[in-house]
């Protein structure tokens, strides 16, 4: 299996970083406006990215403040069945955060692609966390 890792410092608090990755307005604030997601176990999230492409993950573990995993369920076909997961932790300028998308069945162009992509949206991300305004999609490569 092959995965992706990225490990970055936000300027905000554990706490603040947690409610950017599971509440509709944070998720809406760093990777697309067109956000449908409730903060509950179970519930599955949309993201829209234009008219014509979306994803929906399922939450499978909430973790107040430490950690947020999901499930794809649709997307692209290598997407589905991968894990996205957000391990939290507490750091003296803010929070440390290890996102994680694993379980891809191959390394391929796609995944060097959604590599690149990721980084762009953690920035969005972090931005997001530290200014109060994130670059969501379509903005990601501002």
């Amino acid at each position: 299996m092959a995965n992706i890792w990225h490990k970055l410092v936000i300027k905000a608090s554990p706490e603040e970083v947690y409610k950017a990755v599971t509440t509709q307005e944070g998720l809406a604030g760093w990777w697309t406006p067109e956000t449908i997601a409730k903060p509950e176990t179970g519930s599955i999230l949309r993201f829209s990215f234009g008219p014509d492409y979306f994803k929906e993950m399922k939450v499978t573990r909430l973790t107040p403040s430490s950690q947020v995993e999901w499930v794809c369920v649709q997307a692209f076909e290598d997407w589905i069945g991968t894990t996205v997961s957000f391990n939290i932790e507490p750091h003296k300028n803010g929070a440390v955060l290890l996102f994680r998308h694993d379980g891809w069945k191959e390394y391929t162009p796609s995944m060097a692609s959604c590599t690149y992509d990721w980084a762009m949206f953690l920035r969005s991300l972090r931005l997001l966390c530290e200014t109060g305004k994130g670059l969501a999609y379509p903005h990601q490569y501002e």
